[in-house]
């Protein structure tokens, strides 16, 4: 059908109409999304290259085997595409009535990692060791659940028709579903998780059509929140000293400043064109902390240059622009909620690590979606894009 050039509330008016099957010319495979498939298979590659890069000569890490990381990265892209197939397969419509499932689900993990089975890495207590050198961060699966159920509750009347826009107590109750996972989170604490989630809802609520009465007091709560939160001591020394480093980079070079100077320095040397993959001065002297993960995209600064980091910028501009086009072309609100909900998670977290990169954002332990290394993060956005081409292919055509 026609893409649609507005949000009008017409627009999610319940099709009672037939819905046309698919043929062998309209097939699945003709209806998915290519350029935001290939655009995050294409992040997920030269990930694995960035990542290869900035691991090879760190024999603590990989047991002395160089590629140790460039495999797992490659391993962990293979799971989240089968999850994304697995996704499209089942359809955002059958998930819609497993969110409960879901939800509880997620509760139960994320209060896992406050008991003993949970561990702490680069100061967060937010994971569960499986074993095997392998880890589960829950928050990036919360993420998700928070979407969907968020979307299940503010699009059911209004895709059934008993109403234009979700009324106060739908929005009320989808806010308190919401804010039971952000706290617990809160408890790790994992404040980068919280923020991206915060985001998240801000973007659920301005694609729901709630009164902006809504996103205003949110937005009013959160300042509130956060200088309740300082007032109060409720943040690690650990994060205290991360915003005050962006504050004042210079407070503590040698310290808590370390990785955002070496940051600033690895992707500065790189110029135009890089010095060439595996040739980075900063990066084979491991320079910059935790750079396969939360600093990857120093590695793509230094030895892509500018041209390759905005190549990255690029490809995350169009898994961005296409999820837009999905969000729009959706005839049913549960759709375009899913759809806005992952546009603000993708957009911010990948505003929010480039920028703790350069200098111009705090660092927060964000991963670059697609691009850093790390199993969770990458199953969690690789399901979101199994999510967006859910709702391209099942979009209702007329017969």
């Amino acid at each position: 059908m026609p893409a649609r050039t507005n949000f009008s509330v017409s627009r999610y008016a319940p099709d009672r109409g037939p819905v046309a099957r698919l043929t062998a010319r309209d097939s699945v495979l003709r209806r998915l999304d290519w350029p935001i498939l290939l655009s995050a298979l294409a992040l997920s590659l030269i990930g694995s290259l960035l990542v290869w890069s900035a691991t090879r000569g760190r024999t603590e890490l990989t047991n002395g085997d160089p590629q140790y990381f460039l495999f797992r990265h490659l391993l962990n892209t293979g799971i989240g595409v089968v999850l994304m197939i697995g996704t499209v397969w089942l359809g955002h419509r059958t998930l819609r009535g497993a969110v409960p499932v879901l939800y509880g689900l997620s509760i139960v993990l994320i209060l896992a990692v406050l008991t003993p089975l949970g561990a702490t890495i680069n100061g967060a207590h937010a994971w569960i060791v499986i074993g095997g050198g392998f880890s589960l961060q829950p928050s990036e699966f919360v993420k998700v659940t928070i979407i969907l159920v968020m979307a299940v509750l503010l699009a059911a009347k209004v895709d059934a028709g008993d109403q234009l826009h979700p009324d106060h107590g739908t929005v009320a109750k989808s806010l308190v579903f919401a804010a039971l996972p952000m706290g617990i989170i809160m408890l790790m604490p994992d404040l980068g998780s919280v923020m991206v989630m915060i985001v998240i809802v801000l973007g659920v609520l301005l694609a729901s059509g709630a009164s902006n009465r809504w996103v205003l007091g949110l937005i009013g709560s959160g300042i509130a929140g956060a200088v309740l939160v300082t007032a109060l001591g409720m943040l690690d020394e650990y994060q205290i000293n991360r915003f005050a480093a962006f504050a004042n980079p210079d407070l503590d070079p040698s310290g808590v400043g370390y990785n955002t100077n070496q940051a600033r320095i690895a992707i500065g040397s790189g110029g135009l064109k890089g010095a060439g993959l595996f040739n980075g001065h900063q990066t084979s002297g491991q320079f910059v902390p935790e750079q396969q993960t939360d600093f990857v995209f120093t590695v793509a600064g230094e030895e892509l240059g500018f041209i390759g980091s905005g190549f990255i910028l690029l490809l995350l501009g169009v898994v961005l622009w296409r999820a837009c086009r999905i969000a729009r072309e959706t005839t049913e609100l549960y759709g375009t909620i899913v759809a806005a909900g992952i546009i603000a998670w993708f957009a911010f977290q990948s505003f929010e690590n480039i920028g703790m990169n350069l200098g111009i954002m705090p660092v927060a332990g964000l991963p670059l979606p697609f691009v850093s290394y790390g199993g969770s993060s990458m199953f969690a956005v690789w399901v979101a894009i199994g999510l967006l081409q859910s709702i391209r292919v099942q979009r209702p055509m007329t017969a």
